[in-house]
């Protein structure tokens, strides 16, 4: 074979090459997935398995504890029962109980100081499905997390410190993937720093785990995943973290996605 016989077949054979290439499936977007099979599930069942949750969630709230009182009673930021858009403002500093609290531990502390129940009688999975109920009031409204109590400032404070401080066996921090990998993906999976908006998603369905996760829920799978110890849920950690994210996410002018229906 001549000279040019094996330019014309290395032509050839890189052609064939980029069009087998270019014939290759796209990776799999796990948001366009969990988009497709958020329709599936909703032509199959008529309903989502988010809503599921968010319906256990109401339940509960309305289920009367050991004091004889629902979680009607208890004030989240707007007045007892008030639900519409709380979400939005936390967390925040509460008077009654002198501290600052997000969503998932002011759930926590209602279900002690207003309903009765002990401590070691709270379910994690309750307090994730009442927070999906109050947290779906919230849907699409724009975040509103502006630390101006002092103890608000220093919750703010302390969730930057721990957003930049490299720690645990792999010297990781949560600044190390969210803010120098933003806009990229790991996994497959978008990278988002809290100007990004980081944080509006949760509560959020997952298909592959058929579980609603909550914002604590996230932290303690971003903590595992750089090597870091969980913090324990309804924890300083949790709360610092959720207001220097939700506060930045603020000044970005942010909203809540579709909360918590939209399946990941």
């Amino acid at each position: 074979m001549g000279k040019r016989a094996f330019v014309l077949l290395g032509l050839v054979l890189a052609a064939f090459g980029l069009f087998a290439l270019t014939q290759q499936p796209k990776p799999l977007d796990p948001f366009e997935e969990a988009k497709r099979q958020r329709q599936a599930f909703l032509e199959t069942f008529g309903v989502l398995p988010g809503e599921l949750f968010v319906q256990q969630g109401k339940e509960l709230f309305l289920r009367k504890g050991p004091s004889g009182k629902t979680l009607e009673a208890c004030d989240f930021g707007q007045g007892p029962g008030v639900l519409e858009g709380v979400y939005a403002f936390l967390p925040r500093y509460f008077p009654d109980t002198g501290r600052v609290e997000d969503l998932e531990s002011r759930v926590y502390t209602c279900m002690q100081r207003v309903q009765g129940f002990r401590p070691q009688e709270i379910k994690r999975d309750e307090v994730r499905a009442i927070t999906a109920y109050i947290a779906s009031f919230s849907s699409k409204a724009r975040i509103q997390v502006v630390p101006r109590h002092p103890q608000e400032v220093a919750m703010y404070n302390l969730g930057r410190e721990l957003w930049y401080t490299r720690a645990g066996s792999r010297d990781m921090s949560c600044a190390v993937c969210h803010d120098r990998y933003a806009g990229q993906r790991v996994r497959l999976s978008p990278v988002r720093s809290p100007k990004q908006g980081l944080g509006n998603e949760w509560p959020a369905y997952r298909f592959e785990e058929d579980q609603l996760y909550t914002f604590e829920d996230r932290i303690n799978f971003c903590y595992e995943s750089i090597g870091i110890p969980e913090p324990e849920f309804y924890s300083e950690p949790h709360i610092a973290l959720a207001t220097y994210i939700l506060a930045e996410a603020t000044k970005a002018g942010h909203s809540f996605e579709e909360l918590p229906f939209f399946t990941r």
